[in-house]
């Protein structure tokens, strides 16, 4: 051991003994990669006493002194059995090492040379080398016949035991008989007694033909081995058990001693890794181990139904990747994956149960070589999960308002709004909205999706039916069926005797056509129909209307009805078709008797009509201030943003009277369409722009061209979206625009809002204090005319 310094040199004394067996007149040993003899020389001083050499020796001699082989191994003869002669570097070069000691001389030979054969011993293929070598000695030329045979198979396997067989009779090495005097076994070079092979469950026995060594397979003196041929994990066994025998010649008493190391590898053994699904659904999360595999095994990527991640991908995604070693040297991997992750494909089989299905393929390698292979794994749960939509819907006197909170399955559903499903075109009529977890509808009571149940005298009860439904199997994931009364007069009196009713189709008629109903006197039809309303309008003298006196009133009645057969003699219902009658009245009271009298004299005037009677006036919202693209009646409820002004245009229409001038008198924004609705905001006012909020509200001169004949038919103002603030923070919801707009005889000065828009008399102020509302036209004004815009809904985005 050393440190920094040469100071710290420590030492240590260590001992340890070797014990060698005595050398065997013959070695032959038969390692995994080559096959060696080793042969004693005996002592040549005494072999050549008494004896005399002839003259053929002395000659060979002398040619081999003249050759430099003074010493050691001239020559080799091997045998094919068929002679074949080399020199000691010829030799070499053939991949043959020899050599000589004091006492022996060694020969090594790889297998399957050219100079080494085949041959069948008791049933097992052995490789046999032979060779004569030729050496010089002090005392001249000496030959040395060396022969060794090596088993190439012998062995058998079942699916737990390896038996190695081993010819008893190595009769290429043996010229006589023999007796064998030892015999051991071992492991990896070294020799076991009885004690240790009883232990590990190995035998040595033997038969008249062979010896027999048995090994379990899977002992542990060998080790096992991961391959994927045709990418399917395979494994295979590896032992390498040795065996030595030493036996004596009978006729010569010269001993060999006969070493085998004998690695052995089982054939192939598929395996099937365990899958081990430890999913608890209720956890929500994929759990399954994979194994066992050997310690030669890594995991590499895995498949999923998005891709291919590798095992840092997986983990950084989110998932669980591990590797698990147990106490035998094998491993197994184990995944985790929550059934929300991208990668888990999912479907209902039932309408709250859920199916997760997460396929992966689990790619592995065999080390060092790399060699890869996969395994499929296809994991389900099923988990009684399913979150249902929440449907919510309340009524105003005008509306439906509806409202849905999204389930587990989010906004995947179809929506079914009465009888048809809701298209893109529905959503946008009924005001649809959706936020990622609500949506909501806005439906006019009379849409056309309503069914109507129940007709009083003073409302009618309306129905929306909405059903979500899943979308690949039309199950029914949540439902509402919201019915509210809403104020109707059906009957209305008049004073001058003329009776109006409204009938409607209900739920209960769906075949009934409106157009088709009459009063009494089938004569009388509805003034207006359409596939759901019928109006009529009569005098109380006419279409079979009836008057009853009780007392002080008068009962006049009617009746709506349809006959079953029309004025042609057609049938207008099925007579199994519910039977419609509405029975309509008013009431007036009798409580005096009056004369009239009159006269009658020459008219002393013609008639002309008043200024401003009869006209027209439209208000326009622009699309941008060129005032050349307006938005239709179709196009509300309008979006628009807080960054853009509102461009209106009012204009008086079907006149082309230069003398007559329209005034934006005042307008104003409610939150309703009520136009007496609070709260409210001026943007107009007596004529002018609002002075609280001067920048609010602009004027923009009008000019006559292709489209404006007389430019004082039209005014045009501008609206800053700031202007509508509600507890001091800017208004983010719909309003409606109203405007009160004058007609005016310009060659007139009779009205002080004719002098013409925000013109005032000298001296007269049309700044009010804050908070104080100037009172609106009555609407009885023959020459005022009221207009409003629909619905804009301001947004922030």
């Amino acid at each position: 051991m050393y440190g920094k310094n040469p100071s710290d040199v420590v030492s240590h004394d260590v001992s340890q003994t070797c014990s060698y067996t005595r050398w065997a007149s013959r070695e032959i040993l038969c390692d995994r990669n080559y096959m060696e003899v080793s042969h004693h020389m005996a002592n040549l001083d005494a072999e050549a006493k008494g004896q005399t050499r002839d003259g053929k020796d002395e000659k060979l001699n002398a040619n081999l002194e003249a050759s430099g082989a003074s010493q050691g191994i001239w020559k080799m003869t091997f045998y094919t059995p068929e002679p074949v002669a080399m020199v000691l570097q010829e030799a070499e070069q053939a991949g043959y090492a020899a050599k000589t000691t004091s006492s022996r001389l060694v020969m090594r030979s790889p297998y399957n040379t050219a100079e080494t054969y085949s041959e069948d011993v008791a049933g097992v293929p052995m490789e046999v080398f032979r060779v004569s070598a030729y050496y010089m000695a002090p005392q001249g030329l000496n030959v040395v016949n060396l022969a060794a045979a090596c088993p190439k198979g012998g062995v058998l396997f079942t699916e737990d035991m390896i038996s190695w067989h081993v010819p008893r009779r190595v009769t290429p090495l043996l010229d006589a008989r023999i007796t064998v005097s030892e015999m051991h076994m071992g492991i990896n070079g070294q020799g076991l007694d009885r004690s240790q092979m009883a232990a590990r469950g190995y035998t040595l026995s033997t038969t008249d033909f062979h010896i027999v060594v048995e090994i379990p397979v899977g002992s542990p003196d060998g080790y096992y081995k991961s391959h994927a041929p045709d990418y399917q994990y395979h494994i295979t066994y590896f032992v390498e058990p040795m065996l030595e025998v030493l036996w004596r010649e009978d006729d010569t008493q010269d001993d060999t001693r006969y070493k085998v190391l004998f690695p052995i590898m089982t054939p192939l053994m598929p395996q099937s890794p365990q899958i081990q699904d430890d999913t608890v659904p209720e956890t929500r999360v994929f759990s399954v181990l994979l194994g066992t595999f050997l310690h030669d095994v890594e995991l590499r990527n895995i498949t999923f139904s998005t891709g291919v991640l590798t095992v840092e991908e997986s983990n950084a995604k989110g998932f669980t990747v591990q590797e698990h070693s147990l106490a035998n040297g094998s491993k197994s991997f184990s995944l985790q994956v929550p059934f929300d992750a991208n990668v888990v494909l999912k479907h209902n089989p039932e309408r709250l149960v859920t199916s997760y299905f997460l396929p992966l393929i689990f790619g592995l390698i065999v080390l060092p070589e790399e060699t890869p292979f996969a395994l499929p794994v296809d994991l389900q749960a099923s988990l009684q999960d399913v979150v249902l939509p929440i449907m919510a819907g309340t009524c105003d006197q005008n509306q439906f308002y509806i409202s849905v909170k999204f389930g587990s399955h989010g906004s995947n559903f179809k929506a079914i709004v009465g009888p048809r499903e809701l298209t893109a075109e529905m959503a946008e009529n009924y005001n649809f909205y959706e936020n990622g977890t609500h949506l909501s509808l806005i439906l006019p009571y009379t849409a056309k999706d309503a069914v109507f149940e129940l007709l009083t005298a003073e409302s009618v009860k309306s129905r929306i039916d909405l059903l979500l439904l899943d979308r690949a199997n039309d199950w029914v994931l949540a439902d509402l069926y919201l019915a509210c009364y809403f104020p109707l007069k059906a009957t209305e009196c008049h004073p001058n005797g003329t009776m109006t009713a409204v009938a409607v189709k209900v739920e209960s008629t769906r075949n009934l056509k409106p157009s088709q109903l009459t009063l009494k006197d089938q004569s009388c039809t509805p003034q207006f129909s359409d596939d759901r309303v019928a109006y009529f309008s009569f005098s109380v003298d006419t279409c079979g209307t009836t008057r009853t006196f009780f007392n002080n009133y008068m009962m006049y009645e009617n009746e709506i009805r349809l006959s079953y057969n029309n004025a042609k003699g057609a049938a207008n219902t099925s007579p199994v078709d519910p039977d419609y009658r509405q029975t309509v009245s008013c009431f007036y009271v009798v409580n005096e008797t009056q004369t009239v009298a009159f006269s009658a004299k020459p008219r002393t005037y013609e008639p002309a009509a008043e200024i401003g009677t009869g006209l027209m006036v439209q208000m326009r919202l622009s699309q941008d201030p060129s005032y050349e693209l307006f938005y239709q009646a179709e196009d509300y409820p309008v979006v628009k943003y807080l960054q853009q002004p509102l461009y209106f245009e009012v204009e008086l229409m079907h006149s082309t009277d230069p003398h007559l001038e329209l005034i934006a008198e005042n307008c104003w924004a409610t939150l309703y369409e009520d136009r007496t609705s609070l709260p409210s905001w001026d943007i107009i006012v007596d004529s002018c722009e609002n002075r609280n909020d001067s920048s609010a509200t602009i004027f923009h001169p009008v000019v006559s061209d292709s489209r404006v004949l007389v430019p004082s038919h039209i005014k045009r103002f501008s609206v800053k979206m700031f202007t509508f603030t509600k507890d001091d923070k800017i208004l983010k919801d719909q309003i409606y625009v109203h405007c009160d707009a004058v007609i005016c005889d310009t060659s007139s000065q009779a009205d002080g809002s004719c002098r013409g828009q925000c013109v005032h008399p000298p001296g007269q102020s049309y700044l009010r204090p804050a908070g104080v509302k100037k009172e609106r036209r009555s609407t009885d004004s023959t020459r005022q005319r009221q207009i409003s815009s629909g619905a804009i809904i301001l947004s922030n985005l």
